[in-house]
């Protein structure tokens, strides 16, 4: 088996459909049909369901997917970190749950791009679980999470205390009233959930549940309502009067965390990095 072979399925199973696989590919579909056969003959099972218009992943498969995602992965920054490495540069690959990189990773990574000029940053957005995962891997170099994880494999770093603070399309709301009818809720993780139902207990189903708080922010700029967001989010629309503090609503702190391998070879550049949080 070798790499094509496992991009050859990655790209089956994303487009369902081997003729749009073999143009993605730049092959024939004779090729995808081969490497597919390839694949069942080195595993063997099948790996996918063929029927008319449809393709799925076969029980087999699906155990297939977790294992080979990871190999391309570890192929690919492998080939990344050696060419980085002839061209005297030093590979950092770090990643962030969206709502931190809204609020504090963008500056952050500039700030280490200028004061860094021999570093190949490489940066994504992963929720938590993906993240962990490639920690354990050696895929990633440096997770920012709002939820820090309980591995004893890794060095968790408290890098930053978010105000998350609530705030209406209208003035002089009380807390009662932006809670009652288009209040939004923001998934700010596991803390502020448990904190949020202890101030709320009583609370409506919110109009609108979102994941991202500048999707929220946005929202009720353009729809008006109301809901928890970082301060630093809304702190120019509070200025500019667009938005509005719901004054008695209590602030929630929600502390920000990096974490990375225990031992990893990069743990001093790691903390020089994150020393900007300080």
């Amino acid at each position: 088996m070798d790499i094509e072979t496992l991009k050859t399925f990655l790209e089956v199973n994303r487009t369902r459909h081997f003729g749009k696989a073999a143009n993605n590919l730049y092959v024939t579909q004779s090729t995808v049909s081969a490497r597919i056969r390839l694949l069942e003959e080195s595993v063997g099972a099948p790996v996918f369901v063929r029927t008319r218009n449809d393709i799925q992943l076969t029980a087999a498969g699906r155990r297939l997917l977790r294992h080979a995602e990871n190999i391309y992965t570890t192929w690919n920054r492998a080939r990344q970190e050696i060419a980085i490495e002839e061209e005297a540069r030093f590979p950092l690959t770090v990643a962030g749950v969206p709502s931190l990189w809204d609020i504090l990773l963008q500056d952050w990574l500039q700030d280490t791009y200028r004061n860094n000029p021999d570093l190949a940053l490489y940066a994504e957005v992963l929720n938590q679980d993906v993240m962990m995962q490639r920690l354990r891997e050696g895929t990633l170099d440096l997770a920012f999470t709002f939820d820090p994880p309980q591995m004893a494999e890794l060095q968790i770093v408290d890098i930053s205390d978010v105000q998350l603070v609530m705030v209406s399309s209208l003035a002089g709301q009380k807390v009662e009233d932006a809670c009652m009818r288009d209040y939004i809720l923001v998934d700010w993780g596991t803390q502020f959930a448990g904190a949020h139902a202890r101030y709320f207990p009583e609370i409506r189903t919110p109009a609108l549940r979102i994941s991202l708080g500048r999707v929220a922010r946005d929202f009720i700029l353009a729809s008006g309502g109301s809901a928890y967001l970082a301060e630093p989010m809304v702190r120019e629309y509070i200025t500019a009067g667009r938005l509005h503090r719901v004054a008695d609503a209590p602030v929630i702190s929600r502390p920000a965390y990096a974490a990375y391998a225990l031992g990893s070879d990069k743990e001093s550049l790691l903390r020089q990095t994150l020393a900007g949080f300080a």
